[in-house]
């Protein structure tokens, strides 16, 4: 065998060895990469059931440890109640209006919460803009896409419902009545001007009595000996507002807090109807 001969033998020897180790690690770093995998699906399936176990065990200790309520078996009023009734019993000791009269309003109002404008905007009063500068949306009322306030937690809702009554001189009667006495308050509301329905009152008045509200009332009336807060009266002076384009006696009358009736009562008005440029007197 010449020199020439066994160099090429070596040379095939050489590479058929190379090969060989490459092939082996190639087939190692397999084995190990199908490793890691089946490690991290295993992983990820045992995390995603301790998530879900602990969101199980999360949800029965909220039902079983914090109300020990089945909110199931509840009606969407025992629901609204269930959810609000220590906010109303919070705004009671706070502005003096009845726990009872906020409840009720907020079930009429809002549909027990499930009404599409307290859907899509956390308003339970239906309460208009009127020179509101937070956030707003629009929604068919007495009239065509009308502006309503807007908040992100219905706690708000309640709050401004509370400083809607006690900053306003046009509810400031109702302050007068007993914290208990939820007829006098539900059918002053009517009076002042706060809804058209003429049932309105009666409506109020039934809910309260049906759902016990009026219990909330005498907690607070019974654990507080603290006079409840009034709003302090004020004397307004007669101011004179120029009818522009587009005004109606009921904008008017949104716009300066006052009812049509009141509106076309210190006009001595005998109809609707206003001119451009007509002067009217929009405070007493």
């Amino acid at each position: 065998m010449t020199f020439k001969s066994l160099l090429y033998i070596l040379i095939i020897l050489t590479l058929a060895s190379c090969g060989s180790k490459r092939k082996v690690a190639q087939q190692e770093q397999s084995r190990q990469n199908s490793q890691v995998d089946r490690q991290v699906s295993t992983q990820r399936d045992t995390s995603m059931k301790d998530s879900e176990d602990d969101y199980h065990i999360n949800t029965e200790s909220t039902e079983n440890k914090d109300t020990g309520i089945d909110r199931s078996k509840m009606s969407a009023v025992e629901l609204y109640i269930f959810d609000f009734a220590e906010i109303a019993k919070e705004e009671m000791q706070l502005y003096g209006i009845p726990a009872s009269i906020t409840l009720a309003q907020g079930i009429l109002e809002s549909g027990s919460g499930s009404g599409p404008l307290t859907q899509k905007s956390n308003n339970h009063f239906g309460i208009k803009c009127n020179g509101w500068k937070g956030e707003k949306v629009y929604h068919d009322d007495d009239e065509a896409q009308e502006c309503f306030r807007k908040y992100n937690d219905a706690r708000y809702s309640f709050r401004d419902h509370s400083l809607f009554l006690f900053e306003r001189q046009r509810y400031a009667f109702l302050f007068d009545y007993d914290s208990d006495d939820y007829k006098a308050w539900a059918k002053g509301l009517k009076r002042a001007g706060y809804a058209t329905d003429p049932r309105y009152p009666n409506k109020l008045i039934s809910l309260i009595e049906r759902y016990n509200l009026d219990d909330f009332d005498r907690e607070i009336l019974d654990g507080d000996s603290k006079k409840l807060p009034k709003p302090a009266k004020t004397t307004e002076h007669s101011e004179l507002y120029s009818v522009k384009k587009g005004d109606t006696l009921y904008n008017i009358s949104e716009r300066f807090d006052l009812t049509v009736e009141e509106l076309k009562l210190i006009n001595k008005l005998k109809s609707d109807n206003i001119q451009i440029g007509q002067k009217l007197k929009v405070k007493n």
